[in-house]
């Protein structure tokens, strides 16, 4: 027999196999369970846009990931990827959200976040048309708009997170053209990121959104939407701008439907009356924003001095460019929302508009000025200019700065887009050309499409990039164009005074029309001076470049030479990018010694009655240069000016400066540098500066209360003088 303690231990061993036995069971089932529900269809549509199905192999899978709003089928929202974020949203305003797939606040805004995407995206601008509700329909949200949603996931993409600071999830942020224009700040909820993307909108197309708007539940299917929620005003502008194409888009391949809706084309002559004419929110609605008119706008208040001077040169203007340009005007005190949409931020703001698109003027407030502008202005209205070798000969005995764009047979429709842009930030400072002509190649030796360069003075300079995305990139280009969109030698003016000498050394020539013939001497020997300037700075940065790139070279050969692969792959990891621009450079201009008289006295003591002179400036340090290393005044001469330069921009300079301030002004100069350069320091040096004061004035105060309290008479107290205290009298007693 066995012992009872045998038998409870073959009892437990027993109990514990069939708890092993059920628990495996158990687990089993579960497992087929979760594969039989993988297998099904899902019941309940995903919240999250978080990228295509993983297994979808044919099309029953891929057409299940789309989900329905308002009866209208929905495609999954957009995911983003870190290697092609800038190359997906570089076109349009995206509304991004960056997420953690682990985060739990990312998980619970998901379906409001997901329904407010299906909500916009089959919301069309005008309410009750019939016709295509696809995404490339005129009468579409994304279309209209050209605003997108999409997601990006920081975990998988932590690379591309990190590049544009996200610190916490979830991160909602919009762009515009691939860069940065704002964050959602607020509270996560469906009524915040409506009133957001509202706000996005109107500045968009102003006067297009309705005053409420009925959103829908988070996870919703459907919302009632009624057309008196749109404002009438925005139906008329939505209609406009879809009319004209509503038919042509439905018989295009969706693939070919590219860019922002067309707008009206002009209908009649420009300012027929000659006059500046009053626009509000709904005509600024229907005669700019939605038409290919041009317009030159003034934004204003009435109590506004500035606006109140300019008044009479604008009206005269209007007169001035009747049948040629339209002028208009805007109230800024009765349209609020209008110019904060355009972001005026000061009075009084001038835009000229064309085609949806527009550029602020900045320069001279001068009936002359003005209409200066506007009649360039003019001329981008046709477009790029088509040129051959003899019309630019032609045009270059007119124009200083001319940028010319070479193409051939294989450039496409998108690259032409791409120039386009560019017009308008070019007006009043260079003119933008085209040209397939073999003789403008040969002349330039082009031997690569499409190529851009600047030709200043006869003088040519190649835009360097020669990728086509590039090319096409219209941030980089005018950032290019800027640079070098001045003359070699140009005349300074109030208007361009900031973009000459901001940034650089200036060699400043300060002539005088009264001698003709030395003037046109002088200013024949500054720009000898500049051209052998630049020929120097150029061989100079290409000797630079190219014992870069014979440095790495030797170190891949030695890798190679040793077999050392980790040494190979850090070679070949070098990247070089080196620029001239990095460094800081010399430019050149003149200046009318006659008509600046009194600023060139008081800045640079000097007189140009007594002759020309050439001053080297460095408006960034407020300092000067005026004489070359022997103690002589440097002159107009392109020996004196390429002797001198070399000297005045070693580190440090190897001749003495002068200062264009004065004693307080430097003061005050440095004291703002350093607060801008070491805040830190600076707020821990205000802190002991401010308790050093405290403790100084307390001190004071201390000794001059103690003063008037040295002799008190009241309730017999101390007489507190300098000697010893002679103790209480204030009873007729004394020991």
């Amino acid at each position: 027999m066995r012992s009872p303690t045998s038998t409870c231990i073959l009892a437990l061993i027993a109990s514990l196999l069939l708890s092993l036995v059920s628990a495996a069971a158990v687990d089993a089932q579960h497992k087929l369970n979760t594969v039989e529900e993988s297998l099904q269809e899902p019941k309940v549509k995903a919240p999250e846009g978080d990228g295509p199905q993983a297994g979808a192999t044919n099309s029953e899978a891929i057409s299940s990931s789309n989900s329905k709003f308002n009866g209208m089928e929905v495609p999954p929202m957009k995911e983003l990827t870190g290697e092609g974020l800038q190359t997906e949203i570089k076109n349009g305003y995206w509304f991004i959200k960056h997420y953690s797939p682990y985060c739990g606040h990312c998980k619970d805004i998901a379906p409001t976040w997901q329904t407010l995407y299906e909500f916009y995206y089959t919301m069309k601008p005008v309410p009750g048309k019939k016709g295509a509700t696809d995404k490339d329909s005129m009468n579409s949200f994304t279309r209209y708009y050209d605003f997108h949603f999409a997601s990006l996931d920081c975990v998988a993409y932590g690379d591309a997170c990190k590049t544009h600071d996200i610190n916490a999830y979830p991160t909602f942020s919009v762009y515009k053209d691939g860069l940065f224009v704002n964050i959602f700040t607020a509270a996560k909820n469906m009524e915040n990121l409506s009133k957001f993307v509202e706000d996005i909108l109107e500045s968009i197309r102003p006067g297009s959104r309705p005053t409420n708007l009925k959103l829908p539940e988070p996870g919703a299917s459907s919302v009632e939407t009624t057309d008196s929620e749109l404002p009438a005003r925005a139906k008329d502008a939505a209609a406009a701008a879809t009319s004209d194409v509503a038919e042509t888009d439905s018989t295009k391949p969706p693939s070919k439907v590219k860019g922002k809706p067309k707008v009206k084309k002009p209908t009649g002559p420009a300012n027929p009356v000659g006059t500046s004419i009053d626009l509000d929110a709904e005509a600024f609605q229907k005669l700019v924003t939605n038409t290919q008119d041009s317009w030159f706008v003034k934004f204003y208040a009435p109590w506004c001095h500035h606006c109140q001077a300019l008044a009479p040169s604008w009206l005269q203007m209007a007169k001035e460019l009747q049948g040629k340009l339209n002028i208009g005007e805007v109230n800024c005190d009765a349209n609020p929302r209008l110019c904060k949409d355009v972001r005026v931020k000061a009075y009084p703001t001038i835009h000229f508009f064309r085609g949806g698109e527009r550029v602020e003027y900045d320069g001279l407030r001068g009936l002359g000025d003005l209409v200066s502008y506007a009649k360039k202005a003019l001329d981008v209205g046709s477009g790029v200019q088509q040129v051959d070798k003899a019309s630019f000969e032609k045009m270059e005995e007119t124009e200083e700065v001319i940028f010319i764009y070479f193409y051939d047979h294989a450039t496409t429709s998108e690259d032409f887009e791409a120039l386009e842009r560019l017009t308008l930030s070019l007006i009043g400072h260079a003119k933008l050309v085209k040209t397939n002509d073999p003789a403008m190649s040969d002349r330039f030796k082009i031997s690569t499409w499409p190529r851009l360069l600047v030709s200043r003075d006869g003088h040519s300079t190649l835009y360097e990039a020669l990728a086509p995305k590039d090319m096409r990139d219209y941030r980089q280009v005018l950032t290019w164009m800027q640079r070098v969109w001045l003359p070699i030698v140009p005349e300074l003016t109030a208007s361009n005074s900031r973009d000459i000498m901001r940034g650089k050394y200036v060699v400043l020539g300060i002539l005088s029309r009264d001698r003709a013939d030395e003037f046109l001497l002088d200013k024949r020997e500054i720009k000898n001076a500049a051209l052998d300037w630049m020929e120097k700075q150029t061989q100079k940065f290409e000797l630079e470049r190219q014992e870069l790139r014979d440095a790495k070279q030797l170190r891949l050969e030695e890798a190679e030479d040793r077999n050392d692969e980790r040494a190979k792959r850090a070679a070949k990891s070098i990247h070089i990018d080196i620029r001239q621009e990095d460094t800081k450079q010399v430019g050149f201009a003149w200046v009318d010694g006659v008509f600046w008289e009194r600023w060139i006295r008081t800045t640079y003591g000097i007189n140009v009655k007594e002759g020309e002179r050439v001053i080297i400036n460095d408006e960034d340090n407020r300092r000067y240069w005026d004489t070359t290393i022997s103690g002589a005044s440097i002159t107009p001469s392109r020996t004196s000016i390429l002797e001198t330069i070399p000297k005045v921009i070693a580190s440090p300079p190897k001749i003495s400066s002068k200062s264009t301030t004065g004693v307080l002004q430097r003061m005050f100069f440095a004291c703002t540098g350093l607060l801008t350069s070491h805040p830190y320091l600076s707020a821990i040096m205000l802190l002991v500066g401010v308790t050093g004061s405290w403790l100084f004035g307390k001190g004071r105060l201390n000794g001059i209360v103690g003063r008037r309290r040295g002799i008190s008479l009241s309730g017999g107290g101390f007489l507190g003088l300098d000697e010893k205290s002679l103790g209480n009298v204030g009873n007729g007693k004394a020991d």
